[in-house]
């Protein structure tokens, strides 16, 4: 077990979280609690143009659902200014960084004739030694004196050993013409004084981790172990869309996903244990380590997603799945129906959404019939039996509460009209439910009121009967 461990997760809260953030949350909080280390939670909402509250407020509650607990208060940088003010000018005073009065039309003429030259367009250093009087004019942006030689290196978690020129880093601003600090600048102070000690996120990243390495040396600070983890792609192995699942997390929720599915199928997305496929938290707190995270990138796989989460569905208990059932606009059933029907309707639902809808089908009134079945069944003795059952079941007087019942009673009416059961299953399937699909006649029999099912009988007749 390491010690001291720290990690974050660090959204900016201009769009939705989605699930390759999600995935990077649950590995930080796998590796501090596994460790009995701390997990915390920053806001990067430095952006005020492109910030969004309901984007922040979606952040926490996408967390709160997927039980992903972070300690202490969440930070928010836009409150942190005068913090990171503090560190620009100590680089100011030590030397280690600079104001650059280049204007915009010189940033623009330079970049122009080093494409012109061939050569990767870049500053120029122009101001890093400037000594005259500022020109008038120009608010100045402010850059850190990058190193003119040698190599920044680090070793990933991840990827390994990794050395990058210094020449290929300019001197990058850490603060706007307007005052305001720089992503990279302000990612590095706020981990720091975090005291993040390890740092898990996507290598979409990795492009400012040399930056970020300056910006902790400039300042003395200690620079922490990084991991970058490869992207999620979809199954073309290109970059996840939204239609392939890169949407907001708790869009899966409305689709009826549970959250322990996803985290099991997010977990799965560039770390393995072996064969195993399925990992309760307990199990992922206990067997995961950052140094297993895969090199490769990994595909999102919609299937295996739903195969989970049928899986877990099954597991859920009918309490569980009682009150989950207001999420979806959904009354808990009566203790009949949940007896009679959950195990059922659970066997044959992937999602909560398909688990409504199966029970709505049970207990609300048919609105469409199906066309082609409904001509199939159109027959003189699909209706005479039609009218059979309806005499039959207004005459029964005990009550048909339980599947066993329900079977007894069919064999009944099949016996006294000489026929077999399943002869007229289609038909009764058709009358009860409107389609062929759908559960097992028996119990949805057991649940339903007589007046209900005569009902149901009566309409269905109607139907069928064209003369």
């Amino acid at each position: 077990m390491e010690t001291n461990i720290v990690t974050r997760f660090a959204p900016s809260p201009t769009g939705y979280l989605h699930i390759g953030g999600l995935r990077t949350a649950l590995f930080n909080y796998l590796y501090a609690r596994a460790n009995g280390g701390k997990f915390l939670l920053r806001i990067e909402d430095t952006d005020k143009a492109r910030n969004s509250n309901e984007a922040k407020e979606a952040i926490l509650r996408a967390f709160n659902w997927m039980g992903l607990d972070y300690d202490g208060e969440v930070i928010y940088q836009s409150e942190r200014f005068l913090i990171y003010q503090h560190y620009i000018e100590l680089l100011l005073k030590e030397g280690k960084a600079y104001y650059c009065y280049m204007s915009k039309e010189e940033l623009e003429d330079l970049r122009e004739s080093q494409k012109a030259r061939g050569e990767t367009p870049r500053y120029d250093n122009r101001y890093r030694n400037f000594q005259g009087t500022p020109p008038e004019g120009i608010k100045p942006v402010v850059r850190i004196k990058a190193p003119l030689e040698g190599e920044i290196s680090f070793e990933d978690g991840v990827k390994g050993r990794i050395s990058i020129d210094a020449k290929e880093i300019d001197d990058f601003i850490i603060a706007r013409s307007d005052g305001s600090p720089t992503y990279n600048f302000v990612v590095a102070i706020d981990d720091s004084l975090m005291e993040v000690t390890d740092i898990i996120r996507g290598d979409d990243h990795l492009s400012n981790t040399p930056k970020q390495i300056l910006i902790y040396q400039a300042l003395n600070f200690k620079i922490p172990k990084f991991f970058h983890v490869p992207m999620i792609l979809n199954p073309q192995g290109h970059k996840l869309s939204k239609r392939d699942g890169a949407m907001n997390v708790m869009e899966y929720q409305s689709m009826g996903y549970l959250p322990q599915a996803l985290l099991n199928f997010l977990i799965r997305l560039g770390w393995s244990y072996g064969d195993q496929e399925i990992f309760s938290k307990e199990e992922m707190l206990k067997l995961f380590n950052p140094k297993d995270l895969n090199t490769a990138p990994s595909a999102y796989n919609q299937e295996k997603l739903l195969w989970l989460n049928s899986y877990y569905l099954k597991n859920l208990t009918n309490d569980n799945i009682n009150a989950l059932l207001p999420l979806y606009n959904e009354k808990i059933p009566s203790q009949k129906t949940q007896d009679m029907l959950y195990t059922e309707l659970k066997e044959r639902s992937k999602t909560l959404q398909e688990f409504v809808a199966l029970l709505r089908e049970c207990l609300l009134p048919i609105s469409v019939y199906d066309e082609k079945m409904k001509n199939k069944l159109q027959t003189s003795e699909n209706i005479h039996l039609l009218k059979e059952l309806i005499i039959y079941f207004k005459a029964i007087k005990k009550p048909i509460d339980s599947t066993k019942a329900a079977e007894i009673e069919l064999e009944s009416f099949a016996s006294f009209q000489g026929i077999k059961p399943k002869s007229f299953f289609m038909l009764l399937r058709f009358a009860l439910l409107g389609k062929s699909g759908g559960v097992s006649i028996a119990p949805l029999l057991a649940v339903l009121e007589k007046e209900e099912i005569l009902m149901r009988l009566k309409n269905a007749l109607a139907i069928l009967d064209i003369t």
